[in-house]
């Protein structure tokens, strides 16, 4: 539990941390165009928190499965991921989510949902093609783990007042911020404002992913499926790029999405795979005293 209490308080503080970035620019150059600016990354960000799940399911291609449509694909009959989905959503106390499978050869999967109650959990067939059965139930838990802390709430606040700050710094290139004052000064405060919102946004989604880590292993019962499923998307998903056609999105999969070109970990939205590997192994002795 320690773990996972560290990285709820660095959320916590990430979170501050945000809001302090906004207070700054704020102060700098004055409420009135700020506001204008949460008004509008608030809306769009509003939009996106009530339709994510259709969002992110459309741009994925996902196809529905129901305990009366529950097809073959890619030789893997969808009802087992669907009894599985059913089973740990139990464990976890969390009502049915809608379950998907996507036509991606890539393997990956992420949840989605503005509240457990429309939530939504999805699969690539690239995914169910290379996992076993502990290692597949181990994805769903902790996809679940992502329903039930509402991260999706999460990732919406932080993404807003990232927004609102990089539209400032585009808004002080236009108007050049207040008369008064060094611009100089301005320009650089409002930079390092927008560039400190995308790396916190970052760190953010990181820390979120711990603890998913960490509580999808206690829905599941063990570390050991989880983290054996990492460390086959960690070399997979290298091999065989997602084609995401929204990388905004990519904070929702359970591995960051390979798209032909590395980002540095201060802009990644995911740990390294050694990283929660390693934290999943730490964690396995808490869990098997509680079995």
């Amino acid at each position: 539990m320690g773990h996972t209490f560290v990285n709820h308080a660095k959320t916590a503080m990430l979170m501050a941390g945000l809001f302090a970035l906004f207070a700054v620019v704020g102060a700098r150059f004055g409420q009135g165009g700020l506001l204008m600016a949460l008004v509008f990354a608030g809306g769009t960000n509003l939009f996106a928190f009530f339709f994510s799940d259709r969002i992110a399911i459309c741009a994925m291609k996902g196809r529905e499965v129901t305990p009366d449509n529950a097809p073959v694909v890619a030789g893997y009959d969808t009802s087992r991921l669907y009894e599985a989905v059913d089973r740990l959503r139990r464990r976890a106390n969390l009502p049915m989510p809608r379950v998907y499978v996507c036509p991606h050869d890539a393997p990956n999967a992420f949840a989605t949902g503005r509240s457990p109650s429309k939530s939504a959990v999805a699969f690539t067939q690239g995914l169910l093609r290379t996992m076993n059965q502990a290692e597949l139930e181990g994805v769903i838990a902790h996809e679940l783990a992502h329903v039930k802390n509402r991260d999706t709430l999460i990732s919406t606040i932080a993404a807003t007042i990232a927004g609102v700050l990089a539209f400032a710094a585009q808004w002080f290139f236009l108007i050049g911020g207040r008369r008064e004052g060094n611009p100089l000064i301005g320009l650089v405060v409002v930079i390092v404002a927008a560039a400190g919102a995308v790396v916190i946004k970052g760190m953010i989604s990181r820390s979120r992913e711990y603890i998913a880590d960490a509580d999808g292993a206690r829905i599941a019962g063990d570390t050991e499926g989880l983290a054996s499923a990492l460390a086959k998307l960690g070399g997979l998903s290298k091999q065989i790029p997602l084609i995401q056609p929204n990388p905004a999105q990519n904070n929702l999969f359970i591995v960051e999405p390979f798209c032909g070109k590395a980002l540095t970990s201060l802009f990644a939205t995911h740990p390294p795979i050694e990283a929660r590997i390693g934290a999943l192994q730490r964690l396995r002795p808490s869990i098997e005293r509680t079995l």
